[in-house]
């Protein structure tokens, strides 16, 4: 296996910000030094850049099986090593769901021929799937989905006694969508009458209310306290809901966790007007008041980790009626750009950006050897060159459909190389066409 020696870098790990060399063989790191040489390694200059670990996103949908027009794993995860996530996690409603073993391997399969970054998949839990779940070993997969608002297909868990079981009956991580499903469908129902489908997007935070959101999580939290799961509860959104976690205890004893997305500590309810449904999303974009509450929470680690909830559409079908035009938005390939920006604004910590999208989705979800820059680790590796001007346009998104919410944005840093598993897969805009992503695998 080929070395790689990297020079001059400006390493972000562990609280700590420092320069050193490192040297790469195969796929691990194997050495950290002030002044490392290796006349058999190809040594990189990164002359003083930032050098994060790989971006691990806990939550994407990459569309494939059956959603392909909208993106593939291939294309997603193409998308995702030019913007520095090295490791994903990707959701089960997909066509057909990954509600079965069978599914899952399936998805696996396809991966590990067409995934450009390190992956895993979520098992979803349905009202009727209890006895597979419970063939499903805990090291096979991320976790276990469940959605507890609206979703596609029957993977809206509403059977209260089937959720009990299923939180009692899984040592795996349970990932939670939260939002109230008959707030949502009244509040729905009173604006169709006023509206049709032609309801103002300005109304989809209404609709999909800060109390559907509160009811489903504070429902979730209950039932894991009761059961003793391991509750993980996806794209917080609001701010009353950011005091049902603690921060008095280290993420490694928590048995109830979170997640902030992209989407929700960058855009609120007033860019509707100008977005549209580009930003609808599920859970919705709410206040300016609740954004900064998600960071607050964020920043005093209430909240451990953050996410991208990637979820790529076609324009043609985002700009349909409200009714009609599904929610989500492609993210990936600007997420880490994003908390960058909000870095050089003094919003956030660069050792507090890597502990949120690195070191956390590694220890919560129990991963080998993912999310540090550690000798012996795996090096996933990104490169960050700062004092850039990166604008967002047509021409340099990689999405499969094509768009992005952060069109004409300027961000101030880019990503100049990411190395997956040790081997240079993106560098200066260009993939080297090469695949050597793993299945990530898990100590639990």
């Amino acid at each position: 296996m080929p070395k790689t020696l990297l020079k001059n870098a400006t390493v972000v790990n562990e609280n700590k910000i420092f320069e050193t060399d490192i040297l790469i063989d195969g796929d691990l790191i194997t050495r950290l030094d002030g002044d490392i040489s290796d006349a058999n390694a190809k040594t990189i200059d990164l002359e003083g850049n930032l050098l994060l670990p790989g971006i691990i996103d806990d939550q994407v949908h990459f569309r494939e099986p059956g959603l392909t027009h909208k993106g593939n794993i291939a294309s997603e995860s193409r998308a995702a090593i030019a913007g520095g996530i090295t490791s994903f996690m990707e959701q089960p409603n997909t066509n057909p769901q990954t509600t079965t073993i069978e599914k899952l391997e399936e998805k696996f399969s396809i991966a590990s021929k067409d995934s450009y970054a390190n992956y895993s998949f979520l098992f979803g839990g349905t009202n009727d799937n209890l006895e597979e779940l419970k063939k499903l070993d805990k090291n096979a997969c991320s976790g276990v989905k469940l959605f507890l608002g609206s979703s596609t297909g029957n993977m809206l868990v509403d059977n209260e006694e089937v959720l009990e079981k299923i939180f009692s009956n899984t040592e795996m991580v349970i990932s939670t969508h939260c939002e109230d499903e008959s707030t949502i469908r009244q509040n729905l129902a009173k604006y169709e009458a006023m509206y049709g489908d032609n309801i103002p997007i300005e109304l989809h935070p209404i609709i999909r209310s800060e109390e559907a959101c509160y009811l489903s999580s504070s429902k979730a939290i209950a039932l894991a306290k009761k059961t003793g799961a391991r509750l993980h509860v996806f794209h917080v959104s609001t701010g009353i809901e950011t005091d049902l976690f603690t921060n008095k205890i280290p993420l490694e004893e928590k048995k109830i966790t979170s997640e902030v997305c992209i989407h929700h500590l960058w855009f609120s309810d007033e860019d509707y007007a100008e977005k549209g449904t580009l930003i609808k999303w599920n859970p919705a974009v709410k206040t300016a008041q609740d954004r900064e509450k998600l960071w607050e929470a964020l920043l005093d680690d209430r909240i451990d980790v953050v996410a991208t909830d990637h979820a790529p559409h076609t324009l043609e079908e985002k700009n349909k009626p409200y009714t009609k035009a599904p929610s989500g938005g492609p993210l990936v390939q600007h997420a880490l750009l994003a908390m960058l920006q909000k870095e050089q604004e003094g919003k956030i910590r660069l050792e507090k950006i890597v502990e949120k999208m690195c070191h956390n989705p590694a220890k919560l979800f129990d991963l080998d050897r993912r999310g540090f820059i550690k000798e012996g680790y795996y090096a996933d590796l990104v490169q960050v060159k700062r004092n850039t001007q990166n604008e967002v346009k047509k021409a340099n998104i990689f999405y499969k459909c094509g768009w992005s919410p952060f069109e004409g944005v300027t961000f101030g840093s880019e990503v100049a190389r990411t190395f997956v598993n040790g081997h240079l897969a993106f560098e200066l805009g260009n993939f080297s066409g090469e695949k050597h992503a793993k299945r990530l695998t898990f100590n639990r």
